[in-house]
């Protein structure tokens, strides 16, 4: 059965469409080599409808028409990632084949589920977007607060779905359940658009997710938004307290998308990559759809410096996954 994006989602797509051609938004500098004179292939190891897929394909559109080339979308969903950054390090190092990272790929790196050695096998491109999440729950759960969620955790079994085991919404909420002193059982799902159907139908009650993916169903009213995650409250939706300020102080989750290319990309080409894709992530019009569903694109950065993000993350995570002991908990 087919789902069709959200109208505000679908909107994101259309508005790379929108923006002025080419010709009206010089390129930084001409492209090395003559690139690109076949289609660039983007992997998403994530499904349609899912928030770095509705990304990468309104960045896909107006790469197109920049590049006077196909800039098709790929997606190799399932495991985290693991499927499309394996296919990205085994790619001829051409800049024909890039793919998509998030923050779920690297906590997935760390918990085994994706194999590929991220920052040793593959070459940073650019960070494109940064944001929060949202914990939304099924319309009928009888909780509109995280201290009501809390309070009915303790009282009642919940079931909470995640995009997968080890992506950052599966830790977001175990870190949750471990500072709310709450207890609930965990249905993965490959990505996050199957998840919020499940959400949606009340098979399960909750979920944190992407802003991209949940803010146009809340306003649908298709979900119930309890909380973002953010440390302070975002402009698209001001009404939802953060989860810090319901109950849980010291809270906070982010999430973002980056892109990336297989070791040995020709360092021209990267920078290259660099500029114009950092260049549509902060178009006016690119930028104000996001906000609108509280994301905020990336400012202009090096694949230097989106390498030390990776590094960060890394980091963090390491520390957040070792204090919750959640290796040994992976399948609850």
């Amino acid at each position: 059965m087919k789902h069709a994006l959200p109208r505000s989602l679908a909107a994101i797509a259309l508005s790379a469409c929108l923006i002025a051609p080419a010709g009206g938004q010089p390129k930084t500098a001409p492209a090395p080599g003559g690139y690109p004179s076949k289609p660039v292939r983007v992997l998403v190891g994530s499904p349609a409808g899912s928030g770095s897929d509705v990304m990468t394909r309104a960045v896909a559109q107006k790469l197109r028409e920049r590049l006077g080339q196909s800039v098709v979308v790929d997606n190799r969903a399932g495991a985290a990632g693991a499927i499309s950054l394996q296919l990205a390090a085994q790619a001829i190092p051409d800049g024909y084949t890039l793919a998509t990272l998030s923050a779920q790929n690297v906590t997935a790196m760390l918990l085994g589920t994706v194999t590929t050695n991220i920052p040793k096998e593959l070459t940073p491109v650019v960070l494109m977007i940064s944001q929060p999440y949202l914990m939304v729950a099924t319309p009928s759960l009888p909780a509109n607060s995280v201290k009501e969620l809390i309070a009915l955790a303790r009282a009642k079994p919940l079931v909470y779905a995640s995009s997968g085991v080890g992506s950052v919404v599966h830790l977001g909420m175990e870190l949750f359940k471990s500072m709310a002193g709450v207890e609930m059982t965990h249905i993965p799902y490959k990505g996050s658009g199957l998840s919020m159907i499940d959400v949606m139908s009340g098979r399960v009650q909750l979920a944190i997710t992407n802003t991209l993916t949940a803010a146009p169903l809340v306003r649908s009213g298709k979900l119930k938004a309890l909380a973002i995650t953010s440390s302070q409250r975002v402009q698209a939706m001001p009404e939802v307290p953060t989860i810090a300020e319901s109950g849980v102080p010291g809270y906070e989750l982010r999430s973002w998308y980056g892109l990336l290319a297989p070791n040995g990309t020709p360092g021209a080409l990267v920078s290259y990559l660099n500029r114009e894709v950092g260049g549509l992530m902060n178009a006016p019009e690119v930028k104000e759809r996001l906000a609108a569903d509280g994301a905020e694109a990336a400012a202009p950065n090096t694949p230097d410096e989106f390498r030390g993000v990776i590094t960060s993350e890394i980091a963090r995570w390491e520390k957040i996954i070792r204090n919750l002991g959640i290796r040994e908990k992976q399948g609850g």
